[in-house]
């Protein structure tokens, strides 16, 4: 459960981050105070979270690509977030599998994001999973 909810409060951090124009680690603090997490998966939010930030440029490239229709600054907040991370971990975190970082996005979207935010962040990241290289942010 650790991580699910240290994925949950990197979700609620870039949120912040992306809507509330907070900083990185003031998000984090308010994050951390009011979900109280245990340091190591306040330490693996805050990897997730740094990570995402450093990289975002090129995530974000990657879900402009495979959402056609859709502006990144039209996508729901929840979901471009979500994504955000999940794309991180599938490309930058060799330690993650692949399927759980897809599973753990889809089952928070569930949770935090619209009735159909599951489905389509499954979608995008589906894609990915298929053909890591074909979408690889460093050759975006």
């Amino acid at each position: 459960m650790g991580r699910r909810q240290a994925r949950e409060a990197a979700l609620q951090t870039m949120f912040q981050i992306d809507i509330g124009r907070v900083g990185p680690e003031a998000a984090l603090a308010h994050v951390h105070s009011e979900a109280g997490l245990k340091a190591e998966d306040l330490q693996f939010a805050r990897e997730l979270v740094m990570g995402t930030i450093e990289h975002l440029s090129g995530l974000d490239a990657v879900i402009t690509r495979l959402s056609r229709d859709w502006r990144l600054d039209r996508l729901a907040a929840v979901d471009r977030n979500l994504m955000r991370l999940a794309l991180f971990e599938i490309f930058y975190r060799d330690d993650i599998p692949s399927g759980v970082s897809v599973n753990e996005a889809v089952e928070l979207a569930k949770a935090f994001g619209g009735p159909e935010s599951g489905r389509f962040i499954n979608g995008i990241l589906g894609r990915v999973v298929k053909d890591p290289a074909a979408y690889n942010p460093a050759g975006t």
